[in-house]
């Protein structure tokens, strides 16, 4: 099975390439694309969101409880501090892997081809 690339709606990927509209490119055109793999950014955050609040259970639970606030009001205000920053964290390291991916982009030549049979045409 092809694999499926969405139309970037007439952004160019390549900085020599002026952008086109939507149309404007006839089936057949060859031209020059990047490509390259970038982090999903959500994932990370995630990540990022679960470390940090095996880190806030850890923490609550290695001293022992105050008389003034409960383990669960301790969890709650260590939480809302930590996970915000592991979040954070989450998201830098996805930014710098990002970075990386593309210098290590490559530029290859693709033809253009529409997609017949579907319910749209779908560039492919």
């Amino acid at each position: 099975m092809p694999s499926r690339v969405r139309d970037n709606r007439g952004v160019s990927s390549h900085p020599d390439v002026p952008p086109t509209r939507d149309g404007d490119q006839a089936p057949g055109q060859i031209g020059p694309v990047s490509v390259r793999r970038a982090p999903r950014y959500y994932r990370f955050m995630a990540v990022g969101a679960a470390i940090g609040l095996l880190l806030t259970l850890i923490v609550t639970f290695a001293y022992p409880e105050q008389g003034e606030f409960s383990r669960l009001q301790v969890i709650g205000f260590t939480a809302l501090f930590i996970i915000a920053i592991f979040v954070a964290l989450g998201a830098i390291v996805a930014l710098v892997i990002d970075r990386i991916s593309r210098r290590r982009a490559r530029t290859v030549t693709v033809e253009l081809v529409r997609e017949h049979g579907s319910d749209n045409d779908e560039t492919v």
